[in-house]
């Protein structure tokens, strides 16, 4: 396999995973509606970042402990199933509360609660769900060796394919913020809220639940 075919398989192989409806799609796409267009970039640039994180671990050859230790997995499974069951949890109990007027923080501005953040906040809030995915660390252990074609820098290639895949990622989720934008004002309704929220905070329990049950 010549680089550009590499490449060309790579970024469709990639493309495809991203389009795939996940915790991801659902974290932008929720923050989007409810706290704003730049929060919920913010938040899919972090996710892109925890890809990034990913593909130099795997690049450097680390990420062969985690798919070959048990003990590292079950760690980092454990601990990015108490994260997303926080995040859920307090997307659900913000559901019961329900949200405020939005008159009452001004036509402009998203609905405040403990659930906004700083900027960095939110950053942090899209990186942590990637990082402390195992799954996602396995993924690229295995996934980019597959396009690695011979006699290329292993570190140099590694590290183009996860900038491909993030972004990628940055494209993706700018695309969902801008197909929300025209819905902003029914999205921001109460019950629409209440329901978003419901929706994202099931889906994180879910896959928090997905991670505590799952074994290799």
């Amino acid at each position: 396999m010549t680089p550009t075919a590499a490449l060309i398989a790579f970024c469709l192989a990639a493309g495809i995973l991203t389009l795939t409806p996940g915790l991801d799609t659902a974290l932008v796409l929720r923050t989007s509606a409810i706290e704003g267009g730049r929060r919920a970039m913010l938040a899919g640039l972090g996710i892109c970042a925890g890809c990034l994180v990913w593909g130099v671990v795997a690049a450097l050859g680390l990420g062969s402990l985690l798919a070959a230790s048990q003990t590292a997995y079950d760690v980092l499974r454990i601990c990015g199933a108490a994260y997303l069951f926080y995040l859920g949890v307090k997307l659900l109990w913000r559901a019961v509360q329900g949200h405020p007027p939005a008159a009452a923080a001004g036509p402009a501005a998203p609905p405040a609660s403990h659930w906004s953040g700083t900027g960095a906040q939110w950053f942090l809030r899209g990186c942590l769900t990637n990082v402390l995915n195992p799954k996602v660390g396995v993924f690229y252990v295995t996934f980019l060796p597959q396009f690695i074609p011979a006699g290329v820098d292993v570190l140099g290639f590694s590290l183009l394919l996860a900038g491909l895949h993030a972004l990628m990622g940055v494209l993706w989720f700018a695309a969902l913020v801008a197909a929300t934008r025209p819905l902003s004002r029914w999205l921001q309704r109460g019950s629409v809220l209440r329901g978003l929220d419901a929706v994202t905070g099931g889906v994180f329990v879910a896959f928090g639940v997905k991670l505590v049950m799952e074994r290799r």
